[in-house]
């Protein structure tokens, strides 16, 4: 079953359970139908029925509601969201550091430059050089763009100094060159929780411990899980309201449209009842008539072709003929049957229409009697 419908349909359900009354709406008589077919028992209807009480309702519809509607929107989806955000910063927006150049040809003697910068590099984070140990992985980067442990290096260096956007921009870059190396996650996770983003933080650690097991990325993906299986549970239940509304909003457009059509039939048959027959929209007769009559015969039984409609005797015993009358108000029965009085030989195209062809020879059998 397509998980979406399923999803609708529990939706469906909660919300007949939560208001018992909607099962009694018209529109779902074939629901309560099929319940009570089945051995089922739908819950008796609210016991103000009386015509007093239906005023009193109908007033009340009119009125403004008087409790909020409940917050369905997407800007309350964090509103009952408590997520503990101790240790979360403010994001950093400093210019972007240097990458490198991705086209440049690293020679031998760069690779033995890059090493020695990063060496230099790793010996002042020891330290506690922190911006020192950045300019010399930066020039390490330089001599070497290719080398996805530079970047990552860098990026420990940007935790420590709390920029977790630029430490974002170089695990990107590190996990671009070589996405199976484990630093990269794993320092990328922990800018994440910087900024507070849970489920990202998490993603990323679990990878790293995936590819090379660490305790320190285990240790802190243990602290972000928490947080972010609860948003992720949050959103779900979010999207779930999000059904339930849609599924109330189909349903009352539903029901508007058939009010509306409702509404339409009655106005409709009020106009008919006013204006007498009526074939098509075309009151009193057929349009432009039969003009010079159906020469050489109909087939089917038509001799001596059909003359024009205006004035013919017997119009009125035709239109009092129930069928001849609802035939007529059938839009595909008055097209086919304006198509054969302009063109008699167009009767062909009708032969296995059943509807055309029954009216066709009502007609024929009243002008046949007709002097």
């Amino acid at each position: 079953m397509d998980p979406r419908k399923l999803t609708e349909l529990r939706a469906f359900v909660k919300l007949c359970k939560e208001t018992p009354t909607l099962l009694h709406a018209e529109e779902l008589g074939f629901f309560r139908e099929w319940v009570e077919s089945m051995g089922g028992r739908i819950p008796p209807p609210p016991c103000n029925t009386s015509r007093e009480g239906h005023n009193e309702e109908k007033a009340e519809e009119k009125k403004p509601p008087e409790e909020p509607p409940k917050p369905t929107e997407p800007e309350s989806e964090e509103s009952d969201l408590d997520i503990d955000n101790e240790g979360v910063i403010e994001p950093d927006n400093d210019e972007p550091q240097a990458m490198g150049d991705e086209n440049v040809e690293v020679t031998e003697e760069m690779m033995d430059q890059a090493n020695e910068k990063k060496m230099e590099a790793i010996n002042a984070l020891s330290e506690g050089e922190l911006q020192k140990a950045i300019d010399l992985f930066t020039e390490a980067i330089k001599l070497n763009p290719h080398l996805a442990i530079l970047y990552a290096k860098r990026a420990s260096v940007f935790v420590k100094m709390q920029k977790p956007n630029a430490a974002i921009r170089d695990c990107d870059r590190a996990i671009q060159i070589n996405p199976d190396s484990a630093q990269p996650y794993k320092w990328r996770g922990k800018a994440h929780r910087l900024l507070g983003h849970w489920e990202e933080a998490a993603h990323d650690l679990a990878l790293a411990c995936k590819l090379d097991y660490d305790e320190d990325a285990s240790a802190m993906l243990k602290e972000v899980q928490p947080r972010a299986q609860k948003i992720a549970e949050h959103r779900r239940k979010y999207e779930r309201k999000r059904e339930e509304k849609e599924i109330r909003e189909r349903m009352e457009r539903v029901k508007k449209a058939r009010e509306e059509h409702e509404r339409a039939q009655r106005e409709e048959e009020a106009r008919r009842q006013a204006g007498g027959p009526q074939f098509g929209g075309f009151p009193g007769g057929f349009p432009g008539g039969f003009p010079g009559g159906m020469p050489g015969g109909m087939p089917g039984g038509m001799p001596g072709g059909m003359p024009g409609m205006g004035g013919m005797p017997g119009l009125n015993e035709i239109l009092s003929d129930p069928e001849v009358l609802a035939a007529m108000q059938d839009p595909e029965v008055m097209a086919a049957f304006q198509d054969v009085a302009q063109n008699p030989a167009n009767m062909s195209k009708y032969q296995n229409n059943p509807k055309v062809m029954n009216l066709i020879g009502k007609l024929s059998a009243k002008f046949g009697s007709q002097p």
